[in-house]
């Protein structure tokens, strides 16, 4: 029997609340970037407004004391300023800015005056970092990939077509016509044209494609080196392979070392220690397997020693920085699903977790002895924080929607452990509506989490919203099913070559519990979930034995066949479907493939809402058009949401806003009838 073990968030209300409605949640403030001056005493962020009118978001920088107070807004222009930092020793702020077209770099002073424009490079950059004597700046731009077929035959100026002759030919979104590569350059008196490449004549990523970004790049103390990740491969073996290095490029020299060869996984996120002598990366321990332990490493740079610094600790290394004195490391690990603030001693290798608590702390920097860091929860989305060091109590610097969260009161969040039924122990967060009554009867709603391998931790987000679904009458259920990180190895590595086996039992174990609550309602129990939690929903459809009454796949995976075949990341669709579908002698992947939810569809009786955007190469639109056809076809009450220019999440405001309006339109069809 679950037990509740704690809970966050208001009581049952007396009086009812109207709930908070989808157009509230997306226009709320919603925080970028933020730095720490060096002294210590003043932040500088961003902060965008998204507008639904004209569908777009505006992002304007402000400034505040670490004690919250004396907050300014120093921009306010008709473009969008981002990626804030502080320069000359705190004397001016750098940030990007789309004032002169395209994204460049810009310095103002503190109090946003004396704006003067850095580089102008063509077509925009996409992040920047100063060296630390403020002498030279690294930035990165887009660079052409491959042939077009305008090299191929000039003549053909309106040909429209791709010729294509290797894999890797598309990512995420965007077909790979350009890659990102790092350049550097000396600040003198002009605008910056343009700079030294670091991967000149490499055909290479740095920062990698999709989601790397400056965090990747790092200056050495005294300015004459730069670190940074690269996977160095193109075509098949790029999509094989998740095999990045550390490279250390010498300016002078202009020549480059590979730190870390024979380290098979992902390499990233270099960070110098205060004298330049050290460089510490999380590192993944595996060839091909994107969702592996990021282990934290460090290596003396003049003799090359290495060492794994965490190697009892089986949690996630993110947001590293190395204290002042070089003596210990500060960095960010989601264990047990809240994400918190952790020290390291290099010494003796012991880990002190600094803060505790229900939340997700998202970012950390130390100047000067003081700490700040951003943090969020399933009921309020980031702010920033002013954090002991030494006791790890926190105070809110920011609180940009505080009026909006006033106005509506909090949904209760519960921490639940159920029992699985191969004997482990799941946690489940549960999220009651603000007026819950236990002598009443709810809707609920099953959320099935993406990734796979992704934690349902105490994230805040704008589109899968716990407190939005809380608010509009449900109760909400979420395990951490087998398969993600924060509860130790081998719970995350459990669902790779095994997506329809004990995750799903987690799935139906999570329900069949909640619903031995006397204020569930058994007839009005809804899945919804993306990309793997659009999948696990497809599947549950064929599966789920009346336990459902509605289903929603955003994204979902519908065929695996097809998904081996139309994806692009290789790596991650052989590590986790465990081979190829024409491998009749490999176990693991037959038993994947003989389990697509598509093979399932004579079992479907219950309403489903599919939600794909055309955009995704991930996972190709027409896998959501496959199970809508299929649906339709068998006579299932069926709904698709059809983007033409969305990817695989949902970015324009307006476009989420009707996701969010046909996402609740078709759960209070189906479970508030």
């Amino acid at each position: 029997m679950a037990a509740a073990a704690s809970t966050i968030g208001s009581s049952a209300l007396a009086q009812e609340s109207k709930g908070m409605k989808p157009e509230t949640l997306l226009t709320m403030a919603r925080l970028g970037d933020a730095a720490l001056s060096p002294d210590g005493k003043s932040v500088v962020y961003a902060l965008s407004f998204p507008d639904l009118k004209e569908n777009k978001s505006r992002s304007e920088l402000f400034t505040v004391g670490m004690d919250g107070k004396n907050k300014r807004q120093i921009t306010t222009t008709a473009h969008n300023e981002y990626s804030p930092v502080w320069i000359a020793q705190g004397a001016r702020i750098a940030y990007m800015s789309t004032e002169s077209g395209s994204m460049q770099v810009w310095t103002m002073a503190p109090d946003g005056s004396d704006r003067r424009q850095v580089t102008d490079i063509e077509g925009g950059i996409e992040g920047f970092r100063y060296s630390p004597d403020g002498s030279q700046l690294l930035y990165v731009q887009q660079i052409k990939y491959g042939q077009s077929t305008q090299d191929r035959y000039p003549d053909l100026d309106k040909a429209t077509g791709r010729v294509i002759d290797d894999l890797m030919y598309k990512h995420w979104d965007e077909w790979v016509e350009t890659i990102p590569h790092i350049f550097v350059a000396s600040l003198g008196e002009g605008l910056i044209k343009g700079g030294k490449d670091l991967l000149e004549g490499e055909p290479y990523e740095a920062p990698m494609k999709p989601h790397a970004g400056i965090e990747d790049i790092a200056w050495s103390p005294d300015g004459k080196y730069i670190a940074y990740a690269s996977r160095k491969k193109t075509g098949k073996a790029y999509t094989l392979s998740t095999n990045s290095d550390i490279y250390l490029y010498n300016i002078a020299e202009g020549t480059t070392r590979n730190l870390t060869e024979g380290m098979m996984g992902y390499d990233q996120h270099p960070v110098f220690s205060p004298d330049g002598k050290q460089i510490a990366w999380t590192s993944m321990e595996r060839d091909g397997y994107e969702a592996d332990l990021k282990r934290l490493f460090v290596q003396d740079l003049a003799t090359g020693q290495r060492r794994h610094l965490n190697p009892e600790f089986e949690y996630d290394i993110e947001q590293m920085q190395w204290a002042a004195n070089g003596k210990s490391i500060y960095f960010l690990s989601c264990v047990k699903a809240e994400t918190n603030l952790f020290e390291l001693t290099l010494k003796t290798r012991k880990i002190r977790q600094i803060t505790t608590g229900q939340h997700n702390y998202t970012s950390l920097q130390v100047e000067n002895g003081q700490l700040l860091a951003g943090r969020q929860s399933m009921l309020a989305p980031t702010d920033l924080y002013n954090v002991n060091l030494k006791s790890g109590t926190a105070l809110a610097i920011t609180a940009e929607n505080a009026a909006v969260l006033a106005a509506h009161p909090a949904p209760r969040v519960e921490k639940r452990w159920m029992q699985t039924t191969d004997g482990g122990q799941m946690l489940v967060w549960v999220v009651y509506p603000p007026t819950f009554d236990p002598t009443k009867k709810y809707p609920s709603l099953l959320y099935c989490q993406g990734g796979p391998q992704s934690t349902i931790s105490q994230y805040f987000s704008f589109r899968w919203n716990a407190r939005l679904m809380a608010e509009q009458g449900y109760i909400v259920i979420m395990p951490n099913r087998h398969g993600v990180p924060g509860f130790g190895k081998a719970w995350n590595e459990q669902i790779s070559g095994d997506y329809s086996g004990q995750n799903i039992r987690d799935y139906l174990t999570a329900v069949d519990e909640m619903k031995k609550e006397p204020f569930i309602d058994h007839k009005a129990i809804g899945a919804v979930g993306a990309s793997y939690g659009g999948y696990s929903v497809y599947y549950l459809a064929g599966h789920h034995e009346g336990r459902f009454s509605a289903f929603i796949a955003h994204a979902g995976i519908f065929n695996l066949e097809m998904q081996y075949l139309t994806t692009e990341e290789m790596w991650f669709a052989n590590w986790d479907m465990g081979g190829a579908p024409w491998d009749k002698e490999n176990k693991t992947a037959q038993r994947t493939f003989a389990n697509s939810p598509h093979k399932f569809v004579d079992k479907w009786d219950t309403p489903i809402l599919v939600i794909h955007g055309e955009r995704d190469f991930r996972i190709m639109a027409e896998q959501g058009q496959a199970a809508f056809n299929a649906a339709q076809l068998r006579g299932i009450p069926s709904q698709m949401l059809i983007y033409p220019d969305e990817n695989h999440w949902i970015l324009r405001p307006q476009n989420a806003l009707l996701w969010q309006r046909t996402f609740f339109g078709w759960l209070d069809k189906y479970l508030k009838k």
